[in-house]
């Protein structure tokens, strides 16, 4: 690593992810798409360690969309199962840096078998504080607002809630994961320039980084450089540039 952490003045207590380019990679290489997802899985890794180093305490990674169902049925089960053998295979990682983790999504539409591994990690790690690792899967923004908004106007009928009493608060207050800062960085890689329909609502006021890499390729120095990009943004959400 080339980058010195200590002279970063600004580190991002949240940093999303969008993982792009695991297919092209693999095409590149004349790998199977699935191949690339496991070496995806690598990058997950490194990304993880490289944030409990820097400091970061949240990082979020759009694993598997609502419209990724769409894809062949293969690829799905593959994916599915690679989430089940990374999370055999790397838990004790999650352990050593006192990293919980989290799941933001339509939980109850993952296969039986994914959810029960995923729910005894979330409550094998439930109670660590230092760092927090969010996986998006079956997550669509638009949805996940949506439902917001069908809470927020079931409280509204049933008396619990007055309509003059709704705000930006509130609807930040019925999205899946309410007690979860807003992300400060949004990385996407290879070069993609695009959201997604992924945090629509929570990156109003995040900064964006882009990168040419494929995300099989984006590991600790790319994370590095990602941070040293953020070190340099002038933030000043809608106000004037100080002088």
């Amino acid at each position: 690593m080339s980058l010195d952490l200590q002279s970063l003045e600004k580190i991002p207590r949240h940093v999303a992810l969008i993982m792009d380019g695991n297919g092209r990679w693999a095409q590149q290489r004349g790998l199977s798409r699935i191949e690339g997802h496991k070496e995806g899985a690598q990058s997950v890794r490194a990304v993880l360690r490289a944030a409990a180093q820097a400091g970061v305490e949240f990082i979020t990674v759009y694993a598997f969309s609502t419209e990724n169902w769409k894809r062949p049925p293969a690829e799905i089960d593959g994916l599915m199962k690679l989430l089940v053998h990374s999370l055999n295979e790397y838990e004790q990682e999650l352990h050593d840096n006192n990293i919980r983790l989290r799941v933001m999504g339509q939980f109850e539409k993952l296969p039986l078998p994914v959810r029960m591994r995923l729910q005894k990690t979330i409550d094998a790690t439930a109670h660590y504080t230092d760092h927090t690792f969010v996986i998006a899967l079956s997550y669509g923004s638009r949805m996940e607002i949506a439902n917001a908004a069908k809470q927020i106007a079931e409280k509204v009928k049933a008396g619990e809630m007055k309509l003059k009493e709704i705000d930006e608060q509130t609807i930040t207050d019925h999205l899946y994961l309410p007690d979860v800062p807003d992300p400060e960085l949004m990385i996407r890689t290879s070069g993609e320039l695009r959201l997604s329909n992924f945090l629509l609502w929570q990156l109003s006021y995040a900064e964006f980084y882009i990168t040419n890499d494929y995300w099989p390729d984006f590991r600790e120095e790319q994370f590095f450089h990602a941070l040293e990009a953020f070190n340099g943004r002038d933030r000043r959400y809608g106000g004037v540039k100080k002088k």
